[in-house]
């Protein structure tokens, strides 16, 4: 039973040991030197250029940012790929994409802040007029309580039943 462990516990290491070790494209194998020379692969796939600070000020890595406009503002007829969201197939997205979808907040363009301002004064003055007009003319209730023989105490419940206002009753 231990010599077996033993020998599973080798293999294992072995072959992990192995599968550390080799790099990721294998210098021996099954492949073509065009496939597997290091020189080929060299020319084939050139490390990133990586701009300097003056070229690149927004550290973005020389990602094309496209301009910062709401896709609220497209076209909304024109023949877009994907037409929900007014994009093309691989468009560069911009960076601050969250808040230029179309699903952010809507941008409301039809009007400026003083007319906005205009029309918002209109409204709670108008509201108040409307408002006094109703308080000066809305008839009032009865200003003192009505008074009932008995003070319905048998129609309500008789003898100990809290009564209604009766003739004799101090004032409210």
């Amino acid at each position: 039973m231990l010599p077996q462990r033993l020998v599973r516990a080798s293999a294992l290491r072995n072959t992990l040991a192995a599968s550390r070790r080799l790099p990721t494209i294998q210098r021996r194998g099954f492949l073509p030197s065009q496939f597997s020379d290091k020189k080929v692969i060299d020319e084939k796939y050139p490390d990133p250029v990586r701009p300097s600070e003056a070229e690149d000020p927004g550290m973005n890595g020389g990602y094309i940012n496209p301009p910062k406009i709401k896709r609220q503002f497209r076209d909304p007829y024109a023949t877009w790929w994907d037409p929900q969201e007014r994009r093309n197939f691989g468009e560069p997205v911009h960076e601050d994409n969250d808040t230029l979808a179309i699903f952010s907040p809507w941008e409301y363009t039809w009007t400026t802040s003083g007319p906005g301002l205009i029309m918002v004064g209109t409204f709670i003055a108008v509201f108040l007029s409307v408002s006094g007009v109703v308080y000066l003319n809305y008839p009032d209730r009865v200003a003192y309580p009505r008074e009932f023989e008995n003070g319905l105490e048998r129609e309500l419940g008789g003898p100990g039943a809290v009564r209604a206002r009766m003739t004799g009753d101090a004032e409210p």
